[in-house]
C-alpha cells in the first residue's frame, strides 16, 4: 500500500474535483485509487503503481487549472490514455501553445499532443495533410491557423473549399438555387469563421474578395499565391480532383488538407484522392502528414466511444474480407452471384 500527498492551492480543489467530484472520480477509477481532499491538499492512496499513476495525472491537472481552463473528465481520459513517450512531455507546453484568440476572447490551443504535432507541422511546412476521425480538431485547428495568419498579413486571402458530394442526398432533389444546395456543405466553414472572425469582420473581408468559401470544382483552372488553403473532407475527392488541387498552389501560400478515411462518400467505383496523395507525397521535404487517433477527440466523451466503436467494427469487416479471401483462394474458385 503507497500513500502520498499533494499540496493544492484552496481556489483550484473545486476545479479539479469537478461537480459532484465527477473529475476526482474518474482518475479514481482509471487508477484504482483513492483521492481524499484535506482541505490543503489531497491524498492519494493505493497500490504503488496506481498511486505512481495518479499522481502524474493529478500534477498535470494543476497545470492545466492554472492556467484557468476547467477541468473535465475529457482531460483525465486522455491523461491517463497517455504513452510512455508522450508522459514524457509537458502539459505545461502544450497548454502555452495558444494559436489565436476567438472574437470573444476565448484562446484556440491544442488540447492533445497529437493536435500540437499537427499545428507544429502546419507552422513549418508548405502543405500539411490532417486525417483523423471526427472532434479531432483538424478543421478547426486549419482555420484558427488559417486566420491568425491572415491578420497578421502573412496571406492576403483566406480560400475554404471542400467537394460538394452527396451522402445519401442528390443535390438535384434539393430545394433552392445552386448556392443554397452547396452552402450546407459549406457551413462547418462558416460557422467557425464566425467564431474566430466575428460576423462583420468574416463579410467585410468577403465583399472585399479577401475570404472566399466554394465549392472544389470553382478552383480549377487558378493559380492560388499569397493565400492560406484549406480542403476540408479531403477524403471525398477523387484522385483527379487532389491532382487539381495541388496543383493550384502558387507562390507565399500555405495549404491544409483535412480528412477522416473512414467516412468516404464517393461512388464505390471511384477511388480516394486523399488516401492515393498521402501515399504518392509521403516522403516529400515541405509536406507534412499528422495522422491523428480517438485519443486526440476533443468533442463529448461519447464521440470518443463512438468512433472507438466504428473503429473496431471497421477492423473486424476487413478481418472477415480478408478471411473470405483466404477460402476463395484455397478453393481456387469464386462464384459470382448474380
Amino acid at each position: 500500500m503507497a500513500e502520498i500527498n499533494i499540496a493544492v492551492p484552496q481556489e483550484h480543489i473545486g476545479g479539479i474535483f469537478g461537480s459532484f467530484d465527477e473529475n476526482i472520480k474518474a482518475l479514481e477509477n482509471g487508477t484504482g485509487t483513492q483521492i481524499l481532499n484535506r482541505g490543503d491538499g489531497v491524498r492519494i492512496s493505493g497500490d504503488e503503481n496506481g498511486v505512481r499513476k495518479a499522481e502524474r495525472v493529478f500534477r498535470d491537472l494543476l497545470k492545466i487549472a492554472a492556467k484557468g481552463e476547467q477541468v473535465s473528465t475529457q482531460h483525465i481520459s486522455y491523461l491517463l490514455s497517455l504513452s510512455a513517450d508522450e508522459q514524457q512531455q509537458d502539459v505545461g507546453d502544450l497548454l502555452s501553445d495558444v494559436v489565436c484568440f476567438t472574437k470573444a476572447g476565448k484562446p484556440i490551443r491544442p488540447k492533445t499532443f497529437g493536435q500540437k504535432r499537427y499545428v507544429n507541422l502546419i507552422r513549418n511546412n508548405m502543405l500539411t495533410f490532417g486525417i483523423g476521425p471526427a472532434g479531432t480538431g483538424k478543421t478547426y485547428l486549419a482555420m484558427a491557423m488559417a486566420i491568425e495568419k491572415f491578420k497578421k498579413g502573412e496571406v492576403s486571402r483566406l480560400i475554404l473549399t471542400r467537394p460538394a458530394i452527396e451522402a445519401g442526398e442528390r443535390l438535384g432533389y434539393l430545394p433552392g438555387d445552386l448556392q443554397s444546395k452547396i452552402d450546407p456543405y459549406l457551413r462547418p466553414l462558416y460557422d467557425a469563421l464566425y467564431e474566430i472572425m466575428g460576423a462583420d469582420s468574416f463579410q467585410h473581408n468577403m465583399e472585399k474578395g479577401a475570404i472566399e468559401v466554394a465549392p472544389l470544382a470553382y478552383m480549377r483552372g487558378r493559380t492560388l499565391d499569397n493565400a492560406f488553403i484549406v480542403l476540408d473532407e479531403a477524403q471525398n475527392t477523387t484522385q483527379a480532383q487532389m491532382k487539381m488541387f495541388l496543383t493550384r498552389l502558387g507562390f507565399g501560400s500555405k495549404a491544409v488538407i483535412t480528412g477522416d478515411l473512414t467516412q468516404i462518400d464517393l461512388p464505390r467505383d471511384q477511388k480516394s484522392g486523399l488516401r492515393q496523395a498521402t501515399e504518392l507525397l509521403k516522403d516529400i521535404e515541405g509536406i507534412g502528414i499528422c495522422r491523428l487517433t480517438n485519443a486526440d477527440v476533443v468533442r463529448h466523451p461519447l464521440v470518443q466511444k463512438i468512433v472507438e466503436a466504428y473503429e473496431k467494427n471497421g477492423r473486424t469487416e476487413h478481418e472477415s474480407m480478408d478471411r473470405m479471401g483466404d477460402r476463395f483462394t484455397r478453393r481456387g474458385t469464386f462464384q459470382r452471384r448474380f
